[in-house]
């Protein structure tokens, strides 16, 4: 039986482990945009005065961007975080999580690298993959991306970015019978094949692909299932460590026959190495943020529970309430096993691997497991990022096009206003704000809201940046 000891939330007679080898994930496909972080190298180039400068140099500030109303680095592998909610982000809307370590934590290394993709990718990358999933044609440019196969109609197609890290999505439709007027077509009501491939076969049928998107050496998990399709999770290792939330999916259908995928096709290169925190400042650091949030709850007038009639027991709280001190009781989670490795977060708007801790976790004993994550970089090097300071009234920003300098934004507003976009640019993002003023002289209006567009001229063509709404600090999904 544990003993709980606040702030480090450690327990257990001091013992050593040995780290895991990866980190289970078990989480669906993610489907990332593209980007990618330039470092300047601290490693020592060579002897002499020059290597010894190179070898003492500072690494740069990591400006990790804050993800969209939170202020964790954590991350949950087994159920997708909602939309807005940065990979391995918990939701922001439920109660706090405090971690507490059934044993002893490891130390770690004392220093770690960024690791990020660069530059583009050439056509003859995408056309191995293409050759690997049986897709005939050669590589073709629309628009930001690389294409191959038929995007008219049902076949099969291959999308990649052109810039890194490359993601790519594949996916492949079989074209039904033609239904004959005034009969009655099964199509959706058609009946189930012979069930999911086992994942022996499953794995088979993914490594040609694996191989041709470079990630043949990673750790493959084949237990998630979507209905009679298998998927083939792949976890590459980067400099010897596990990552999370670089995965790489395959789908396999009943026939065995590979039926969609996505993934990153730009190989990761090393970037500046950081002094590395422990498991236990790990520890306390994400439950100082998870406390943070808790704290943070809105004061909505107190919990609504039926009033029990005379002689009967008071109804119990539900957790997920948030009492009228504004403060929500937490959920412990145990801390089963902690592994350093390298997790996913947007660095200056362009998505990196970060040194962290991975955190295996489960609520109660018999439960299922969850893989969570924490920066492992100390906090000295860290850049906080500044928090919006964009007026009130601005409207979030939904989607955007891109052609060149132009960008298209879109986003929602009112028959009784106008609106202005502006664009605030730097090297790895481009900030849009959404300016709404009331026209003058309305005394009168009627409150419609209907989606609206307006025209941005860049100082230089998009390119690999990520455009954020200035509202929220949300990325903005291409639309």
């Amino acid at each position: 039986m544990s003993t709980e000891r606040p702030d480090n939330d450690v327990t257990g007679p001091r013992r050593r482990r040995t780290p895991l080898a990866v980190a289970s994930v078990a989480a669906a496909v993610l489907l990332a945009g593209a980007g990618g972080a330039y470092w300047a190298s601290t490693a020592s180039g060579g002897g002499g005065a020059d290597g010894a400068a190179a070898a003492t140099k500072p690494a740069p500030l990591l400006a990790l961007d804050a993800p969209a109303d939170s202020p964790g680095g954590t991350s949950s592998a087994s159920d997708s975080p909602p939309a807005g909610i940065a990979p391995g982000e918990p939701d922001p809307s439920g109660p706090p999580v405090i971690y507490r370590a059934a044993g002893e934590l490891p130390d770690g290394p004392d220093e770690a690298a960024v690791h990020q993709a660069k530059g583009t990718v050439a056509s003859a990358d995408v056309a191995r993959l293409a050759k690997a999933l049986g897709i005939p044609g050669t590589p073709r440019t629309e628009g930001t991306s690389w294409v191959v196969g038929d995007d008219d109609g049902p076949g099969a197609l291959l999308k990649v970015a052109k810039q890194a890290p490359g993601t790519w999505t594949f996916s492949r439709t079989t074209p039904s019978e033609p239904c004959e007027p005034g009969k009655m077509c099964a199509n959706d009501t058609a009946e189930p094949g012979g069930g999911p491939v086992s994942e022996k076969a499953a794995k088979a049928a993914a490594a040609p692909v694996l191989k041709a998107a470079g990630q043949d050496d990673a750790a493959l998990n084949a237990g998630q299932l979507l209905g009679d399709v298998r998927v083939v999770n792949a976890d590459p290792e980067v400099d010897g460590l596990p990552t999370y939330g670089w995965s790489t999916g395959i789908q396999v259908g009943p026939d065995g026959e590979v039926t969609g995928g996505s993934g990153h096709l730009k190989a990761l290169e090393k970037g500046a190495t950081y002094p590395a925190v422990g498991a236990d400042e790990a520890l306390k650091q994400l439950n100082e943020a998870s406390r943070a949030r808790g704290d943070g709850g809105r004061d909505i007038g107190g919990c609504a529970t039926p009033v029990p009639l005379e002689g009967e027991p008071k109804p119990p709280t539900d957790p997920q309430c948030v009492p009228s001190n504004g403060k929500r009781a937490p959920v412990v989670q145990t801390v089963e096993d902690a592994v350093f490795g390298l997790a996913l977060h947007y660095v200056d708007g362009r998505q990196t691997l970060v040194p962290s801790w991975l955190f295996t976790v489960r609520q109660a004993p018999g439960g299922p497991e969850n893989t969570v994550t924490q920066v492992a970089v100390d906090p000295e090097f860290i850049e906080t990022p500044d928090a919006p300071t964009t007026p009130s009234g601005d409207r979030k920003v939904t989607s955007y096009g891109a052609d060149g300098r132009t960008l298209e934004v879109t986003f929602w507003g009112g028959v009784c206003s106008t609106y202005t976009a502006s664009a605030e640019e730097s090297a790895g993002q481009v900030r849009i704000t959404v300016t709404e003023k009331p026209q003058e002289g309305k005394k009168a209006c009627i409150m419609i809201a209907k989606e609206l567009t307006r025209t941005v001229t860049l100082e230089k063509p998009l390119g690999d940046r990520t455009v954020i709404d200035a509202a929220s600090g949300a990325a903005v999904p291409r639309g």
